[in-house]
């Protein structure tokens, strides 16, 4: 029977474990006994890289705390060497750094994992995995949401170039300009028929005024003589 001071020794492995896995998004277990020190190294610095927590701890410790998390259906995870890995900050890291070295090395088997406090299959891990990083995620909804005004600009530019095209006015860098551009000069054009009509009926009217004096001054020459 274990004495006294082990058992509190081990009573507080469990209590400070589960304190720290209180904290953690998601759990991945691994059988990583195939894996080569320097293979095992390269993957712990990645994990450690993108604050993932790798640790191997023993079956008999790794259950009493997921018990006292209320953790059930992990019994036949803690059966041979276990590896734990998880992450206080990221959901998918674990999943996704494992999953790509357990493609990598066939000998890193995953057993199973825990995600957002429910027991996980080793499918439901993969799947995890596949799911884009934080960092891409936001990458394509910043680029969903420029990309309407991308395509806005672009179309802008191609109006701009058949306008210059067409009408022969230089594109500025505003597309709205050129269009203010092109309007005021096509309002000129269509200004100037009228201003050349109105120009000619007032030359009309002064050729035409001598001869009407003249006509008005006849009959009183008339009513002279």
């Amino acid at each position: 029977m274990p004495s006294q001071r082990i058992l509190e020794a081990k009573q507080k492995v469990v209590a400070d474990l589960v304190s720290d896995y209180k904290q953690a998004k998601s759990f991945v277990f691994t059988d990583a006994r195939g894996l080569t020190v320097l293979q095992d190294t390269q993957m712990r610095a990645d994990l450690r890289k993108n604050n993932v927590t790798y640790k191997v701890v023993k079956n008999s410790t790794a259950k009493l705390v997921f018990d006292e998390l209320g953790v059930s259906g992990l019994d036949d995870v803690f059966k041979g060497p276990t590896a734990i890995a998880y992450s206080n900050e990221d959901l998918i890291a674990p999943a996704k750094i494992i999953k790509e070295y357990a493609d990598k090395y066939s000998k890193l088997d995953i057993k199973g994992g825990i995600i957002e406090g429910a027991a996980a299959t080793v499918e439901q891990v993969n799947t995890l995995a596949k799911i884009p990083t934080k960092e891409v995620l936001c990458g394509q909804i910043a680029y969903g949401l420029l990309f309407p005004l991308t395509k806005l600009a672009m179309l802008l530019k191609a109006a701009a170039e058949k306008l210059q095209e067409e009408s022969g006015v230089v594109v500025s860098e505003e597309p709205a300009e050129v269009v203010a551009e092109v309007t005021e000069k096509e309002t000129a054009e269509a200004a100037a028929p009228e201003a050349t009509e109105e120009a000619s009926q007032e030359e009309t009217a002064e050729a035409a005024a001598p001869e009407a004096t003249e006509e008005v001054a006849d009959p009183t020459a008339d009513a002279a003589e």
